[in-house]
């Protein structure tokens, strides 16, 4: 099978990437050193290679990479720098969101897009939010405060 030329850009920089027609974006982000995408279960059921793909949270286990094609990728690489965290990060920790870490990825980049698309989201629409984001550790009541607490403090979208 022949080699295709991928161009994207991944947390704001220019991608060109030489990928197999089957790849799916998971295994492309992982293999060029994002590896805040995991892939749980490659069937699109535990939300642990959640990105989001031009603001939106996707399941790139389930993506051709070469849907990607010019669109904009976010992983969670892309929400800290080296002087601090975002502020869902930060709450994630403060509140003791953050057990195994597993899920915390995708959790907080579909929080991110949530509140970016709702500024104000109900406890009802957070829970729905991030149901797609299977989490063994921690029952979701501390990522659902974490996620209200930011929603209060109107931080959501920075970053």
């Amino acid at each position: 099978m022949s080699e295709i030329e991928l161009k994207l850009k991944v947390n704001g920089e220019e991608k060109c990437w030489s990928i197999l027609p089957g790849d799916r974006l998971s295994q492309v982000l992982r293999r060029e050193g994002y590896l805040s995408v995991k892939v749980g279960c490659s069937t699109g059921d535990c939300g642990t290679c959640t990105v989001l793909l031009d603001g939106k949270p996707v399941l790139s286990c389930l993506m051709l990479a070469a849907q990607a094609e010019g669109c904009e990728v976010t992983t969670v690489e892309a929400l800290s720098d080296s002087k601090a965290l975002h502020p869902l990060q930060e709450a994630f920790l403060d509140e003791g969101a953050v057990q195994c870490g597993f899920c915390i990825p995708g959790m907080v980049l579909t929080a991110k897009a949530l509140i970016e698309e709702n500024p104000s989201p109900s406890e009802d629409e957070i829970r729905h939010a991030i149901s797609g984001n299977l989490c063994r550790c921690t029952g979701y009541e501390n990522p659902v405060r974490a996620i209200q607490r930011v929603v209060k403090e109107g931080k959501g979208g920075s970053r």
